[in-house]
C-alpha cells in the first residue's frame, strides 16, 4: 500500500521504517489525512507477521509541531451543523467520535505488540510529541535547537491525544504539571534527564540506534500496562499525592483565576485519569477534550493565537505589487535603552547596524546596552560567546550622521517630542539614499503630523515598538496617508526578519495599542480617584485576565512619560482632551513628589534595590486620594467588566475611526501588545463572542454609571441592531504572500 504522506519501507531484518513526510510543507502537521493515513499503517504493519517493529521519523529538518489546528476551526463548523441538522446528541457524538480519532490511533500503535521506536530528528511540539509518547521508546539526534512539548494551553486547548494520561504515567507530578498548565517546551538534555528520550545519539545515527532498540529486545509493552505499574508520584490518595493536588489546585486557581476551561480539563484529566486504567482514562481526556473544543475561549483563541498569528506574520496585510525586500544595513537614530534595544534584535536578525547618537559616549551607551542582552542570554545558556563575537560583529556606535547614505532602513528613536524629531529628520533627509525608507518609533505622535518634515512622505512610515523589545512580540506598524506601498512592503519584511508579529494600522494619535492600553491605565487611575482601594485595583484588573494591574503597567511606562503625553495631547487637542482630575494627580505623583516609576524606583509601587525583595504599593498614596470606599460594597464583577469594556469600546472606535481596517490585527495587537486577556482572544473577539447586542448594553450600563467612556460608538450601535460581528461585517482579506 502507498501513502501520500508517509513512506514504509521495511529491510532485511523486518524493520519498517515509516517516514512522514508531506509534499509541499516545510513542516509535516497532523490533519485528517495524515491521522487516517498513521492509522492504516499501524493497521498493515500490525497485521504482516514479517514486520517485527516499526521505527517513526520525519522526512523534514523537524519532527513536526503537532496538529493543523484550522482542522480543529473545521470540526467546530461541522459540530454546529450537525447539531442544526440532528440535534444535541447526535452533534456531541459526532464531535467525541472525531476528536478522539488520533487518541485512539495512538493506543493502537501501543497496543500493537510489535514496538515502536519514535527516531526523533528535530522539534516535536503538541500532537506529535504525543505521537512520540505512544511509541515504546524515543531516542533523539543530537541538536541544540530541537524541543519536547505540549504547548496547546497557549491556544486555550489542552493535549487530547493521550498527552495528559501518558506524561502523568512517565513523570513526578509536579513536572506533568509543569509542562501541561506552563505549555513551554524542554531540550533534549532536560528530556534524557526527565527519561522521556531514551537516548540522544549523532544525526548519522539516528535511524540505526532505533532499529538496534528493536533487535535487541524491546518490549512492545508500555510500562503502564504491565502489571503492576506504579505511578511515579505515587497513588492520588496517598500522602504524597494528597500534598501535590490540593496545592496544584490552588496555584492554577492563582494563576488563572478560572478563566481557562483548558487549565480546569488538565487539573481534572489527570487527577481522574491517574486512578483508572489507561484505556479508561483515554476516554475521560477525550471526553474532557470535546468539551473543551466547544468552549468560546478555545475558538476564540485559536483563532488569533494561532490562525490570525500565523496569518500576519505570513505576510497577510503586505501590498501584492511589491517584490521581496532586503534590509541589509541598519541605522538606528536613539542608542537609548529603546533604540539599542532594537538594534540589538535588529542584529539578531542578521542585519549590519549602526547605533547613531548625538556623540561618541551616549552611542557607545547604547552599544553596552546590546553587550549586556547577549551577556544575559549566555548566562541563561541561550546564546554562547561565540555568538557573542559574531552579533557585536555587526554593531557599531557612532555619532556620525553620515553613514545613513549606506543604510536601507533608517529607524528613528529619540524623545516623544516634535521639535526634537523634526530636527532629527532635517539632518537625516539629504542622506537617505534612492529606495531607502525611515521610520519614527514614536508611540503617540501621530505619523501625517511627522511626516510634514519630508518632501518625500511615501518613505515615512512608523515602526512602534513595544518594551522590552528583546521580549515583545508585537510591532505596530502605522501608515500615513502619504505612505507609499515601498515603505509598507520594507517594514513587513523587515519585522519577518526580526521575528516579531507586525499589526498594520492607519495613523491615529496613540494609534491601536496605545490608545486601548492607556484607557486600561486611565481607568486605573479613575477607580482611584473614586476610593476604591489600590490593591483591588490591582488584583480585579488580574482577575479579568490582564497581567498586571494599572497601576503597575503605569509604573512601567514610566510616570513622567504618562504625563509627557497627557500634556502633549493636551496642546494639541486642547484641555477637554484630557481628565483633569487624573492629570492632577499624575502632577502630583512626578512634579512634587518626583516618583517617575519603576526607572526611579518609585511610582504607586515602591520598587526596593534589586535582589532585595519584591515591589509593594506605596503607603503614601493615600493622603492623595479620597476616602477609601468599603470594599465590601463593591462589586467586583463590575470593576472587572469596567476594565475590559473599557479597551474594548476603544477598539471599536479605532474600527470606526478606519484606524483598525481587519479585525485580526486588532485581537493579535491587543493580546500581544498589552496583554488584552488572552482567553477572550482579543478586544474585538471579547465583544463578538459577547454578542455585539449583549455588549452594547452593558455598555450602556456603564455609561450611565460612569460617564461617556464607555459610550458604544455609532458603528457599534448600527452591528448590535443588525445582529453583526467584527469579523461577519470585517471579514479578513485572504493571505496575500505565502
Amino acid at each position: 500500500m502507498t501513502f501520500k504522506n508517509f513512506k514504509v519501507e521495511t529491510d532485511a531484518d523486518g524493520i519498517a521504517l515509516v517516514t512522514w513526510d508531506i509534499s509541499g510543507r516545510s513542516m509535516n502537521v497532523l490533519d485528517v489525512a495524515t491521522i487516517e493515513e498513521l492509522g492504516a499503517i499501524v493497521d498493515q504493519t500490525t497485521a504482516d507477521a514479517a514486520v517485527k517493529g516499526v521505527v517513526i521519523t520525519s522526512g523534514k529538518e523537524a519532527f513536526s509541531a503537532g496538529a493543523d489546528l484550522s482542522m480543529l476551526e473545521g470540526m467546530g463548523k461541522v459540530f454546529a451543523e450537525t447539531r442544526a441538522a440532528k440535534g444535541e446528541e447526535a452533534a456531541q457524538q459526532m464531535l467525541f467520535d472525531e476528536s478522539r480519532k488520533l487518541s485512539l490511533t495512538l493506543r493502537k500503535i501501543e497496543t500493537s505488540g510489535k514496538p515502536w521506536v519514535a527516531a526523533i530528528n528535530g522539534l516535536a511540539l503538541g500532537g506529535a510529541f504525543e505521537l512520540t509518547l505512544a511509541c515504546h521508546y524515543r531516542v533523539a539526534a543530537e541538536n541544540p535547537k530541537t524541543r519536547l512539548g505540549l504547548p496547546e494551553i497557549k491556544v486555550g486547548l489542552f493535549p487530547g491525544g493521550g498527552g495528559t494520561q501518558r506524561l502523568a504515567r512517565m513523570l513526578q507530578p509536579q513536572d506533568t504539571m509543569q509542562m501541561l498548565l506552563k505549555g513551554e517546551a524542554i531540550n533534549l538534555v532536560k528530556a534524557k534527564a526527565m527519561g522521556i528520550v531514551g537516548a540522544v545519539v549523532p544525526s548519522a545515527d539516528l535511524i540505526s540506534a532505533a532499529k538496534e532498540w528493536i533487535k535487541a529486545g524491546g518490549k512492545p509493552v508500555a510500562p503502564w500496562d504491565e502489571k503492576g505499574f506504579k505511578l511515579p508520584g505515587g497513588p492520588v490518595y496517598s500522602k504524597q499525592g494528597m500534598m501535590m493536588f490540593p496545592a496544584g489546585n490552588a496555584i492554577y486557581r492563582r494563576e488563572t483565576f478560572d478563566n481557562y476551561p483548558a487549565a480546569r480539563a488538565i487539573m481534572q484529566c489527570v487527577y481522574e485519569g491517574l486512578q483508572l486504567p489507561m484505556d479508561a482514562a483515554l476516554r475521560v481526556e477525550s471526553r474532557q477534550f470535546a468539551h473543551i473544543l466547544q468552549t468560546k475561549e478555545a475558538a476564540a483563541m485559536i483563532r488569533s493565537l494561532f490562525l490570525s498569528m500565523q496569518e500576519l506574520n505570513k505576510g497577510a496585510r503586505r501590498p501584492q505589487n511589491v517584490p521581496p525586500t532586503k534590509v541589509k544595513k541598519l541605522a538606528v537614530i536613539g542608542a537609548g535603552f529603546m533604540g539599542a534595544s532594537v538594534g540589538f534584535v535588529s542584529a539578531r536578525g542578521g542585519m549590519d547596524v549602526v547605533l547613531i547618537d548625538r556623540d561618541q559616549a551616549s552611542a557607545d551607551k547604547g552599544l553596552g546596552h546590546c553587550v549586556a542582552a547577549i551577556d544575559g542570554l549566555i548566562a541563561k545558556g541561550r546564546a554562547k560567546e561565540a555568538d557573542k563575537t559574531a552579533l557585536m560583529a555587526k554593531i557599531t556606535a557612532t555619532a556620525d550622521f553620515d553613514v545613513i547614505r549606506e543604510c536601507d532602513l533608517v529607524i528613528e528613536a529619540v524623545f516623544e517630542d516634535r521639535a526634537v524629531k523634526a530636527e532629527i529628520y532635517k539632518k537625516v533627509q539629504p542622506l537617505l539614499k534612492e529606495g531607502a525608507i525611515i521610520a519614527s518609533n514614536t508611540s503617540t505622535l501621530p505619523i501625517n503630523s511627522l511626516a510634514e518634515e519630508f518632501a518625500d512622505q511615501s518613505k515615512f512610515i512608523g515602526i512602534h515598538f513595544f518594551s522590552p523589545v528583546e521580549k515583545m512580540m508585537l510591532v505596530e506598524i502605522i501608515v500615513g496617508k502619504n505612505t507609499g506601498d515601498v515603505a509598507l512592503a520594507t517594514a513587513l519584511d523587515y519585522v519577518r526578519v526580526i521575528g516579531k508579529t507586525p499589526i498594520v494600522v492607519n495613523d491615529s494619535r496613540g494609534f491601536f495599542a496605545n490608545r486601548c492600553v492607556l484607557r486600561f491605565t486611565a481607568e486605573g487611575l479613575e477607580m482611584l480617584l473614586e476610593g476604591v482601594p489600590p490593591a483591588m485595583i490591582e488584583n480585579t484588573a488580574k482577575m479579568a485576565g490582564m497581567p498586571v494591574g494599572p497601576l503597575s503597567l503605569s509604573d512601567e511606562i514610566a510616570l513622567d512619560l504618562v504625563l509627557k503625553i497627557m500634556k502633549a495631547t493636551e496642546a494639541d487637542l486642547g484641555s477637554q482632551a484630557v481628565d483633569q482630575a487624573q492629570k492632577k494627580l499624575i502632577v502630583e505623583m512626578v512634579e512634587k513628589q518626583e516618583r517617575f516609576g519603576r526607572k526611579n524606583g518609585k511610582g504607586f509601587y515602591e520598587y526596593p534595590p534589586k535582589g532585595k525583595g519584591s515591589k509593594a504599593l506605596w503607603k503614601g498614596i493615600a493622603p492623595l486620594l479620597p476616602k477609601p470606599v468599603d470594599p465590601d460594597t463593591l462589586d467586583i464583577e463590575e470593576l472587572k467588566q469596567r476594565f475590559l469594556v473599557v479597551q474594548a469600546v476603544e477598539a471599536a472606535r479605532t474600527v470606526e475611526d478606519h484606524v483598525i481596517v481587519d479585525p485580526r490585527e486588532a485581537d493579535v495587537g491587543s493580546i500581544l501588545g498589552f496583554g488584552f486577556a488572552p482567553f477572550t482572544g482579543g478586544t474585538l473577539s471579547y465583544i463578538d463572542f459577547m454578542g455585539t447586542k449583549k455588549f452594547v448594553e452593558l455598555c450602556h450600563k456603564l455609561e450611565a454609571k460612569y460617564g461617556s467612556r464607555f459610550t458604544p460608538p455609532k458603528l457599534l450601535e448600527e452591528m448590535a441592531a443588525k445582529g453583526e460581528t467584527f469579523y461577519g461585517r470585517f471579514p479578513p482579506k485572504k493571505l496575500a504572500a505565502a
